[in-house]
């Protein structure tokens, strides 16, 4: 039996429901460390940046399920709803922080800084990109867009990724190593989804 193969027999053995169950834990152990000061001398920025960032590996993680599939055999697409829907509570959370504990909800001063500064109004893009994903991640959903539809509409979540990357490109005011290997990897997994299909690195 090849790696893949045990891979995919463990994937088929093991429900999403867990990744649900650990992925709501880590906002509440990050919320609890904020408010006991274990995040530092600003605990409400590091919230906000541990919870933005949670959502863009949640999203990358997301756009390496079809690939994984397509060169490499391993499916592991039972587990793309919950890494989306986690992604979007991590980055409602991300928004929330910001709104509520960093400005505390001042309306006019968050619409301002949305169209003044181009990290805020690209990370907003991506946000607004994920709301139609969410409402439609279900079989409901689905069934009533129908298939062909559903599809298009999924491609909703390169936006999502590229707004991400960029996002946290522009927000990082040094520019170190770590946000160019988030966007670099966003773009070579969007990049080899325009691979022909007959092309397989697995068989």
């Amino acid at each position: 039996m090849t790696l893949t193969d045990r891979i995919n027999q463990a994937a088929r053995r093991l429900p999403a429901w867990p990744i649900y169950i650990v992925g709501v834990l880590l906002p509440v152990w990050l919320f609890w460390q904020a408010a006991s000061g274990a995040l530092g001398v600003d605990p409400i920025k590091a919230l906000e940046d541990r919870l933005g960032l949670w959502g863009l590996k949640l999203i990358v993680a997301g756009l390496c399920v079809t690939p994984l599939r397509r060169f490499a055999g391993v499916n592991l697409i039972k587990y793309r709803r919950s890494l989306g829907l986690l992604a979007f509570l991590y980055i409602v959370l991300h928004f929330l922080t910001w709104l509520l504990l960093d400005l505390g909800l001042r309306w006019e001063q968050a619409l301002g800084d949305i169209i003044k500064r181009p990290y805020i109004t690209v990370g907003m893009v991506g946000l607004l990109a994920m709301v139609p994903l969410a409402l439609t991640s279900n079989d409901r959903a689905v069934r009533w867009l129908g298939s062909a539809r559903w599809q298009k509409l999924q491609k909703l979540a390169y936006l999502v990724a590229l707004s991400g990357g960029v996002h946290f490109l522009w927000l990082v005011k040094a520019w170190p190593v770590e946000p160019f290997l988030y966007l670099g990897a966003i773009l070579g997994l969007l990049a080899v989804r325009m691979i022909p299909k007959r092309f397989r690195l697995a068989a």
